[in-house]
């Protein structure tokens, strides 16, 4: 079946539960490295590669993500992609030495570069507009719980069965989502079948396998050793960007970056990410390693956290939707940034509901962010370079994960082994490393901060744009509005239903019209935009009356047709009218009409409504006004 029939919210699913996995497996197995060093006997710096070398496998993918987007199509690139995840899982499982366990752990890893990114463009290609805030907040949602949830998922596996048993779950994780995508996803990407460049590709690799690799074993191998693998990536990536702009098609488009909304978008998103990677490792390893805590009570603490996220991360888009980021962001980052230091104070205490409690608002926190800002940055960016905004994007959370879970444990490591040398208790030794790591994230915080104020002035900049193009495109103040308005008006009862609007609008030859209670007020306006935009949320293949006519005969689109016509109007209407007055300035009017996306609204007169208006309306008067004003030309 193919995805025009399927609904945007269905298909967003499947991709939602693939960026969740992809997530989950990102620390899924860093739990297990005590008991895998005791049973394959390697030690902590061998045990490392299987974080290290997944996450320099999924970063070296992601670039890739673009091109195979636009060159295969949609499901069987997906099913590819999650197979990957099964083949590495099933690996895992099965691994009788640590060499066979880390090959398979990079299986796992290059199908993660890939799930990502492609779920994210398959949420950008089907989701609604003027819903893109809510869907991107599920995914945001998603990419929140995944890491967050692993450690306790893995810490109550860990409490009765070995590793193995870690890598067998996933691999029936894996497998179910393959089956979902195989009966729920279709071909939503429109293929172009772009050239992959070869040696763009060998260059950013290098590029990103040095830089990562030099974060990640700054504290734990020779500095100068980190820094030589820093340096050599950054060449290699300056000769990537260098490379990039001299070919017709590009590897990653970098146009994206050149957008200024889209770049601090991207950089806000990964000080946001970095938080959680930083946090979901230090808090339960200070309670384990410090206060004797089990495993699963450690990784308990932070599970409050984690469901309130959840709930989080959806209303977050759905503000977004209706304020934009503007109010999320700042709040977002102050949460963050407030009671990461809080917890750095008092987790000494070792009182797992204060913990608990502290911990809530860094993890809501940061779902404020992640959706809003990814929908804030992707929004400025053109159709066609969303795949390539995409790439850019999920190459950030490769590096972010990096340094999030390196810099900072390297920081809590350093920190504790200089007081422990210093001659100070292991207690205090620690605390003071954890301290360290936890103003360390709270600095971050405050650069996010200072950054969500910049994407305050680029919303506000945005919203006078519009009002001053309704401006310029309003017709003479003084023109009077009952002139050019429509005095018909046809109204629906608030128990009508969606094809009883339809068949107004046909009969009447009209557009929207006002819903009205038994008394005669008005409680709604519903417009056949409205009608269309239901029929949308029901499956993608709804962009234009013409699918009526194209789709028609399809037992499936005309089951769904159906359903949505049978709905009460209410539904779809909006609740909260936007009015204007009689005696109002066309101007005015325009600005109403621009800043509140509107296609008509009703015209009042003392509070009783007399007509309609709508920019058709106010056109055709504009053209009217301009045609007047010309001389006439000489005979």
């Amino acid at each position: 079946m193919t995805a025009t029939l399927r609904k945007p919210s269905t298909i967003v699913a499947v991709a939602a539960f693939a960026a969740f996995l992809a997530t989950f497996n990102e620390t899924f197995l860093n739990v297990a490295f005590a008991p895998i060093m005791a049973d394959l006997g390697v030690d902590v710096s061998t045990v490392q590669w299987l974080a290290t070398a997944y996450m320099l496998g999924a970063a070296v993918m992601v670039p890739v993500s673009a091109f195979a987007y636009r060159s295969v199509p949609t499901r069987p690139l997906f099913m590819a992609t999650v197979a990957l995840l099964v083949v590495g899982s099933v690996i895992g499982a099965l691994a009788p030495s640590f060499p066979v366990l880390l090959a398979g752990r990079i299986v796992q890893a290059l199908g993660t570069g890939l799930l990502i990114p492609i779920g994210m463009n398959i949420t950008l290609e089907v989701a609604p507009r003027e819903k893109l805030g809510t869907f991107m907040g599920i995914m945001g949602a998603m990419t929140t719980l995944g890491p967050s949830l692993s450690v306790i998922v893995a810490g109550a596996l860990l409490a009765a069965f070995d590793w193995h048993m870690l890598m067998a779950v996933f691999a029936v994780l894996t497998a179910a989502c393959l089956v979902f995508g195989a009966v729920m996803l279709g071909d939503v990407a429109k293929l172009t079948h772009p050239k992959l460049d070869a040696p763009s590709v060998a260059l950013v690799g290098i590029a990103l396998i040095g830089l990562m690799y030099g974060v990640s074993t700054a504290f734990s191998d020779s500095i100068v050793v980190a820094a030589a693998a820093v340096v050599v990536g950054a060449a290699f990536l300056a000769l990537f960007v260098r490379r990039q702009k001299r070919l017709e098609q590009p590897l990653i488009d970098l146009r994206p970056l050149s957008v200024r909304p889209f770049a601090v978008g991207v950089v806000a998103n990964m000080l946001s990410l970095v938080t959680i990677f930083a946090m979901n490792i230090i808090v339960p390893t200070y309670l384990q390693s410090v206060l004797g805590m089990d495993s699963l009570v450690a990784s308990l603490a932070l599970f409050p956290a984690i469901m309130l996220s959840c709930v989080a991360s959806p209303l977050a888009g759905r503000i977004y939707d209706k304020h934009g980021a503007r109010v999320l962001l700042p709040v977002g980052f102050l949460l963050i940034g407030v009671f990461a230091a809080l917890v750095s104070l008092f987790i000494s205490t070792g009182s797992v509901l204060l913990i608990a409690l502290l911990y809530i608002p860094v993890i809501c926190g940061s779902a404020l962010i992640i959706g809003p800002v990814q929908s804030f940055a992707l929004s400025h960016l053109d159709p066609e370079l969303n795949p390539h905004g995409v790439t850019v994007m999920s190459t950030g959370f490769q590096i972010a994960g990096c340094i999030g879970s390196s810099l900072f444990t390297g920081v809590y490591a350093a920190v504790l082994g200089g007081r422990a040398a210093a001659g100070a208790s292991a207690f205090d030794a620690a605390s003071t490393g954890f301290l360290a790591a936890g103003l360390l994230v709270a600095a971050f915080a405050l650069a996010g901060f200072l950054l969500a104020l910049r994407v305050r002035s680029y919303e506000k900049a945005q919203a006078a744009s519009r009002t001053a193009a309704a401006r310029t495109a309003g017709a003479p103040a003084a023109a009077p509005l009952a002139s050019i308005m429509k005095a018909d008006v046809w109204a629906l009862p608030a128990d009508a239903t969606v094809l009883d609007a339809v068949r107004l609008f046909s009969e009447r030859g009209i557009s929207g019209a006002p819903v009205v209670d038994g008394r005669g007020d008005a409680v709604g306006f519903v417009s056949d935009g409205d009608v269309m935009r239901a029929l949308a949320d029901q499956t993608p293949a709804f962009k234009s009356a013409y699918s009526f006519v194209v789709e028609r005969g399809n037992a499936d689109f005309d089951q769904t047709v159906a359903a949505v016509m049978g709905q009460p109007v209410t539904e779809i209407a909006t609740r909260h009218v936007i009015s204007v007055d009689l005696h109002d300035e066309l101007g005015g009017i325009c600005k109403v009409l621009a800043d509140r996306h509107l296609k008509k609204a009703p015209v009042l007169d003392g509070g009783r409504m007399v007509g309609i208006v709508n920019r058709s309306n106010i056109a055709r008067y504009s053209m009217a006004t301009y045609l007047d004003g010309l001389v006439p030309e000489a005979s």
